[in-house]
């Protein structure tokens, strides 16, 4: 069985003013992943905490890595932790 795990990600490129958020909820609810995406006030980037199966977490990270149309991402860091279990669903934040 493949352990759960939670996901921070940090993604630069463009990827505010082009949907990125809202794809990024729809890729992570179809892959049935829980936890938020946001703006980062800066303007630079988008946050993403998630948590799932390892495996699935590691094909959002793949998903997210490249972006939804209109978007480009040029820098992700990523990192890796123990689930906390405490979302029930996946949502974006202000």
């Amino acid at each position: 069985m493949d352990g759960q795990a939670r996901l921070q990600l940090s993604l630069r490129g463009r990827v505010q003013g082009v949907g990125f958020r809202l794809w990024a909820r729809q890729q992570a609810q179809r892959l049935g992943c829980t936890g938020w995406v946001r703006n980062d006030p800066s303007g630079t980037r988008v946050e993403v905490v998630a948590e799932g199966a390892r495996s699935t977490l590691e094909e959002l990270l793949k998903r997210l890595s490249q972006g939804p149309p209109g978007a480009y991402v040029t820098h992700v860091e990523a990192e890796w932790h123990d689930s906390t279990g405490e979302f029930d669903h996946f949502q974006i934040r202000p």
